[in-house]
């Protein structure tokens, strides 16, 4: 055992001591998606991965209250978000999705399915008190890979 440990001794020394410069070099390479305010931006990309905030599926001009709309319009927005950054649903890997209602699941997976039919992406859906909007009843973020 204590050999095995002496072997391995300068391979984790080597790796521990690359850390610090492939994380400073990760944290280089992120950049802003779209127009950022003082809390938050639309999407970072990070070496090639693009991560989106959280989209509510609110419209001013068009309101919708109904969750598959809301669900709609929220992944619409993440497709704009993605799209400014050079990728598209196509690419998406993973999503998380917050609903208001566990009754709303059923809706949203209605609207949800009809954004990715071939391959969805991994997907968490989370049951949560509330949303930033009081008639929000859906908030949608994804995760997406920079096509090659």
């Amino acid at each position: 055992m204590r050999v095995m440990f002496r072997m391995m001794l300068p391979f984790a020394a080597a790796v521990i001591a690359a850390l610090p410069t492939r994380i400073s070099a990760q944290v280089a390479a992120k950049q802003v998606i779209g127009n950022s305010t003082a809390t938050l931006s639309p999407a970072i990309r990070a070496g090639d991965l693009v991560f989106t905030s959280g989209q509510l599926g609110l419209s001013r001009t068009v309101p919708d209250s109904t969750v598959q709309g809301q669900t709609k319009l929220a992944l619409d927005n993440v497709k704009g978000v993605l799209e400014s950054a050079g990728t598209n649903m196509a690419n998406v890997v993973m999503c998380t999705v917050f609903l208001v209602d566990v009754k709303d699941f059923s809706g949203m997976n209605q609207a949800y399915s009809a954004a990715f039919p071939k391959d969805p992406p991994a997907r968490s859906t989370v049951v949560v008190a509330a949303l930033v909007s009081a008639a929000a009843k859906v908030e949608v973020e994804c995760v997406a890979v920079m096509p090659k």
